[in-house]
């Protein structure tokens, strides 16, 4: 399967939490990263979403907020931090390459102005806030 979004994290299943209409499901990355997505619970049973089932998460580059630093306290479900790897930077918007623990690699786009507010160099600590409602999984 080919996607245009940038992200795509492979993981398995560490919990699955079934709500009355949508269900938690919470993907262990590597490194001690987790990664919770909401679906549909028809799409996780449609999916055979299960502990232990090898999944991807789909995620733009468009959709985290980045922060500087290491992990802050959020209501972001998704606090994925790690070290700024690259930053290639362009007249409207900047990508920014983190390095994730177990060898990860997340693409964050913000625009050329948070990045130059940010002042992010490689060899930083900075952190990606991800909605869990916006993690698209699959399975092969």
């Amino acid at each position: 399967m080919q996607t245009s979004a940038r992200n795509h994290l492979h993981g398995t299943v560490h919990a699955v939490h079934d709500g009355a209409v949508n269900t938690e499901v919470v993907v262990d990355l590597g490194g001690g990263q987790q990664l919770v997505a909401i679906v549909t619970k028809d799409s996780a049973h449609h999916l055979g979403l299960a502990a232990g089932k090898k999944v991807f998460a789909l995620i733009k580059a468009s959709w985290p907020i980045l922060i500087e630093g290491a992990m802050p306290r959020t209501s972001a479900r998704n606090t994925l931090c790690g070290e700024v790897k690259t930053v290639h930077t362009g007249a409207v918007n900047t990508e920014v390459v983190l390095q994730l623990a177990g060898g990860t690699e997340l693409v964050v786009m913000i625009t050329t102005g948070s990045e130059k507010k940010l002042d992010l160099k490689p060899g930083d600590a900075a952190c990606a806030l991800i909605k869990a409602n916006l993690v698209i999984l699959g399975v092969d």
